[in-house]
């Protein structure tokens, strides 16, 4: 099983999305930033190198947001997300086709790779239960950086 981690990093009630390239495996298709953990590393030591390797920012990683196991015709992921919080930078797209900020009522206009999923149900489900408002579950992160719509 390969141990991947990724980040929810709000800002301003949008959530960053991050587009795959067309050469990779699931090509295209939508994802939250993360990679895979490298021997001997902490989750959050990946988490916080993949965002610098893949879009130049220093992480803070805070609570997680929930754990998933997907089996992939290729192989079979255990899928760690985060909640995150940029601390310096602006991302760039170094690996990523593109990057967005959206919010969850606009998460069905993206087509997301499979193991995202249930964690995006998960998302929709909370979000509609906490947020007449607007608000969303942010846990774990002591402040945003309101980074948002500068990509």
């Amino acid at each position: 099983m390969t141990e991947v981690v990724a980040a929810l990093i709000w800002e301003q009630n949008k959530f960053m999305i991050c587009q795959r390239p067309a050469h990779k495996a699931r090509g295209l298709l939508w994802e939250f930033v993360g990679g895979k953990v490298e021997p001997g590393e902490t989750r959050e030591q990946a988490l916080i190198r993949e965002c610098q390797e893949e879009l130049a920012i220093s992480l803070e990683v805070g609570d997680v947001f929930m754990d998933v196991i997907h089996k992939y015709p290729d192989l079979t992921v255990h899928l760690t997300l985060f909640h995150a919080a940029i601390r310096k930078g602006v991302p760039q797209k170094l690996e990523h086709n593109d990057i967005r900020w959206i919010t969850v009522e606009e998460i069905d206009r993206y087509a997301f790779c499979p193991a995202d999923e249930e964690i995006l149900k998960r998302l929709k489900d909370l979000c509609q239960k906490i947020s007449p408002a607007g608000s969303h579950p942010n846990r774990g992160i002591a402040g945003s950086s309101d980074k948002a719509g500068q990509i």
